[in-house]
């Protein structure tokens, strides 16, 4: 027979196990941390090492919900870096660090997140492949490297580099910019488009190919809405949702069916109803009204994500995955987030920039997050292998 207090024990046992079936499972806190992986030579994964990273890792001190904006740019291996513009209007920066593109008055590497002093009251940022803008008040902000007159202040310096913030000239009511490897863009609020700095492929969009060392206007540029700086060519979102281009047209960036350059605005061919525009280092994406989503440029790793290696003059449907309601454009690879706040990338795989754990090439989408990861943006180099989720 069985003792009163043992069958005692038993019920209540019995009850906890159907009370805690009962009861709603409790949620795993999401990691609250900037995520980032891929190369890390110059400390740009900014986990305080120098080690590549083939799945994310936590930014140091970086919490995603304190971060309005981030943006990486350079190349190579010593170039790479990244900006992280917070909600109070301050900017922190880490990684390479060569031409002074930290802002921090050196050119020493850091592979951590820290303050550029004296910077406040910022509203957006921008990497290059060796220089930084930041917008405050309406007005540019530049450091770095100066050797094509990308820093936009008239005053040229291939000897030194800018190593804090000085002011970009003749440029007033701005309300974002972009950064092309070696070249400047920026949108008024009236709808026109500035540019300067390097322009030996007509990245200007001024119908010439000489560099400016200040802001000028882009002719037959009206209505733009979005603007977006690749390597050595640009994108333009109209009113209207149609798409101009310029620049370097070697492996179709340019989407007009052709592959030579461009020095001044065209149409990007069978694009219409645009919301959103992507530029990479040489292939570029558009997100349409409908959720589709069209590819066009370089294609030999298998970036533009429509299963083949072949390269696209004009934009070709991306058939997967479903959901996409952002993309980046990396160098030979691309990163995509989902509806469901998963990331996933295609592409090139050789640091691990693709997250998924390996160092293998895919032609079809892989998770470097999953699902209800908090993800609502993402960033990579200007023109390397280091990627970042916020």
């Amino acid at each position: 027979m069985t003792h009163p207090r043992a069958r005692r024990a038993v019920t209540l046992l019995a009850l906890t196990v159907l009370a805690l079936a009962a009861a709603p499972a409790r949620a795993e806190p999401r990691d609250p941390w900037v995520r980032s992986w891929g190369q890390n030579n110059s400390g740009q994964v900014g986990n305080g090492s120098t080690l590549d990273q083939l799945t994310p890792s936590g930014v140091t001190g970086l919490a995603r919900n304190d971060v309005r904006q981030l943006t990486s740019g350079g190349w190579s291996t010593d170039q790479v870096f990244a900006l992280a513009l917070l909600h109070d209007g301050t900017v922190r920066s880490w990684g390479g660090n060569v031409n002074g593109q930290l802002g921090n008055g050196t050119t020493a590497n850091r592979p951590f997140p820290a303050a550029v002093a004296g910077l406040s009251g910022v509203s957006r940022v921008a990497a290059g492949l060796d220089f930084a803008l930041a917008v405050r008040g309406g007005r540019v902000l530049s450091w770095g490297n100066d050797s094509y007159g990308q820093l936009g202040d008239g005053l040229p310096d291939p000897s030194a580099p800018v190593t804090r913030p000085v002011a970009v000239q003749s440029l007033n009511k701005v309300k974002d910019v972009s950064a092309g490897c070696q070249f400047a863009l920026a949108l008024r609020e009236d709808g026109t488009v500035w540019s300067w700095g390097r322009n030996h492929e007509g990245q200007l969009g001024l119908g010439t190919m000489t560099d400016r060392n200040t802001p000028q206007r882009i002719p037959g540029l009206e209505n733009i809405v979005a603007v977006k700086a690749g390597c050595r060519h640009a994108l333009a979102l109209t009113a209207d949702h149609t798409v101009k281009a310029w620049g370097r047209g070697g492996n179709g960036e340019l989407g007009n069916d052709g592959t030579e350059l461009s020095t001044s605005p065209v149409d990007v061919k069978h694009l219409e109803e645009v919301t959103e525009i992507f530029a990479g280092p040489y292939h570029n994406f558009a997100l349409l009204d409908d959720g589709g989503v069209r590819a066009w440029g370089a294609n030999g790793a298998g970036q533009l994500g429509d299963g083949t290696k072949s390269g696209r003059t004009t934009p070709v449907p991306v058939l997967q995955p479903r959901g996409v309601v952002s993309l980046l454009p990396g160098w030979g690879f691309t990163l995509a987030l989902l509806d469901d706040q998963s990331v996933v990338a295609w592409g090139d795989n050789d640091v691990g920039q693709l997250g998924d754990g390996s160092t293998t090439p895919s032609l079809s989408p892989v998770v470097a997050l999953p699902a209800g990861s908090g993800t609502t943006r993402l960033a990579s180099a200007t023109a390397w292998k280091t990627s970042y989720a916020y």
